[in-house]
């Protein structure tokens, strides 16, 4: 049964990640405008969604552990020209678009940068957040931004936060289970 869950879990986070930012794309190219957008808070997104995908193709997981990654990114980059198309340049895409290319490379240049660069991936991607969030509590204007594609954004982690509760009280059963154990006392 809870193979079954974690597989429907799985492939309904696949699906919505396949469409997790058409509604922002929409709202953009709708609007032309990209007003409200915070651009460091999409290029960490990408940092830490490329960081991701490259980490599992580097150690050979198997494709469906990162499936959706390549249609997040694919996604992340559109709204990036979108971005800079309707703030008046896409030609300034381009050097965000070149370091973006090149990190894919230069990440598996040695393992130690792969690794370090795995375990920073939580911080890129809260740092992303709060990129955007700092955008919209200066201007006080939301914009385009998607009100639906941050709550798709937000499922995706919730099915996650299933397993950080499990891990907590996995711990914490641990810990408990240690610290009534009781020392064997030795036969004389």
């Amino acid at each position: 049964m809870e193979a079954a869950l974690l597989g429907l879990c799985n492939w309904s986070t696949l699906g919505v990640c396949a469409a997790l930012k058409l509604p922002q794309i929409s709202a953009v190219l709708a609007a032309r405008s990209a007003r409200g957008l915070s651009l460091p808070s999409l290029l960490l997104e990408l940092a830490g969604f490329l960081v991701f995908l490259r980490y599992q193709c580097y150690y050979g997981y198997p494709p469906l552990t990162y499936l959706e990654y390549p249609i997040l990114i694919t996604q992340d980059v559109i709204l990036l020209l979108c971005i800079f198309h309707f703030n008046g340049n896409v030609k300034q895409a381009t050097p965000y678009i070149a370091v973006l290319v090149s990190s894919w490379f230069v990440l598996t240049l040695q393992k130690w940068i792969i690794d370090l660069a795995m375990n920073l991936c939580t911080f890129i991607s809260a740092a992303s957040k709060f990129a955007q969030l700092q955008c919209l509590w200066k201007t006080r204007d939301s914009g385009t931004v998607s009100a639906l594609t941050w709550s798709l954004s937000s499922y995706t982690c919730a099915i996650l936060t299933r397993f950080v509760i499990m891990l907590a009280l996995n711990i914490w059963v641990t810990v408990t289970v240690l610290r009534y154990r009781k020392t064997a006392v030795k036969a004389e």
